[in-house]
């Protein structure tokens, strides 16, 4: 019984951990808390894509 109660709370820590990265960025203002940079179209070559800034063509993008 208490090896359950031991995996229940393991779990519940890996999720609760989890689900901070979980949430997107999709405004200006979050993008710019995340480090990044609202450019259209696409990221460049040495960025990659966080989220979106004002709908689905401008990007969110930050440097590796």
């Amino acid at each position: 019984m208490r090896l359950h109660h031991l995996l229940l709370t393991l779990l519940f820590l890996v999720l609760s951990v989890g689900s901070g990265f979980t949430q997107g960025v999709r405004n200006p203002l979050s993008c710019c808390r995340n480090i990044g940079i609202c450019v259209l179209i696409r990221c460049s070559g040495n960025m990659r894509q966080i989220g979106t800034c004002l709908g689905a063509l401008v990007k969110c993008c930050r440097r590796w």
